[in-house]
């Protein structure tokens, strides 16, 4: 076996490693949640939708403030540690990112829409 072929399966190998690691993380510090749970408890907490402004103003849950994961560092104070968190994107990765951030700040009460936006049938609203 050739040095090259010996570093690409190291290389291979900590990546694997490095995406189970954040697999297991985000399972243990985010609580997906079907649509209906998501229902049931948004209105009592802090609806985030981290996807781009213009992903947004296309169609958001109703009730949603929009806080794109590029901006999360810069806006964490707009959200409150005490109350919990309801996270969302256009999938399930950016909301993820998003809850890891969180968690690194102090923020416990953490949870994401299962199958994200592009999975929701409850209401929406377009624009701002």
């Amino acid at each position: 076996m050739s040095y090259s072929n010996i570093v690409l399966i190291i290389i291979l190998f900590a990546l694997l490693s490095y995406s189970l690691f954040n697999y297991f993380q985000r399972k243990r510090i985010i609580k997906v949640l079907t649509q209906e749970e998501f229902i049931e408890g948004y209105r009592k907490a802090q609806l985030i939708d981290v996807r781009e402004p213009n992903e947004f103003e296309s169609g958001h849950i109703l009730g949603a403030r929009n806080i794109p994961l590029t901006q999360l560092k810069m806006r964490m104070k707009e959200i409150r540690p005490d109350k919990p968190v309801y996270l969302y994107c256009q999938g399930s990765s950016r909301s993820g990112r998003a809850a890891q951030m969180l968690y690194k700040k102090g923020y416990k009460q953490l949870y994401q829409l299962k199958g994200g936006f592009k999975k929701w049938t409850g209401r929406i609203k377009v624009g701002k």
